[in-house]
């Protein structure tokens, strides 16, 4: 996948190691309990941007734990893209979820 960038009449390609970059650092922001990254993460699953495979089971994943953690405009989202979904998709995103919040206690521990 490549990205393009636009700047005013011209495009020019970003490297896929940048976008992997981009994609590793929000991961690991959300890791940590950044909102605003679980949100990024929502957004470029939704869209398949920043690196991120188009999937919604991950973005309703990261939607919905920004939501937990206090982002507004992340349960919209998550909304939104449910009704893309079908239920048993909806359960394994939910399931990512708490599993993905299980492994950051096992780290704390």
């Amino acid at each position: 996948m490549h990205l393009t960038a636009i700047e005013t009449n011209r495009a020019t390609k970003i490297a896929p190691a940048v976008t992997d970059l981009a994609l590793a650092r929000l991961l690991a922001d959300a890791a940590r309990g950044d909102a605003n990254a679980c949100f990024d993460l929502g957004v470029a699953f939704s869209t398949g941007s920043s690196g991120a495979e188009y999937d919604l089971i991950e973005a309703h994943k990261w939607f919905n734990l920004a939501a937990a953690r206090g982002h507004w405009e992340a349960a919209h989202c998550r909304a939104d893209i449910s009704d893309e979904m079908t239920a048993r998709e909806i359960a394994e995103a939910q399931r990512r979820a708490r599993e993905f919040l299980s492994a950051g206690q096992r780290k704390v521990a």
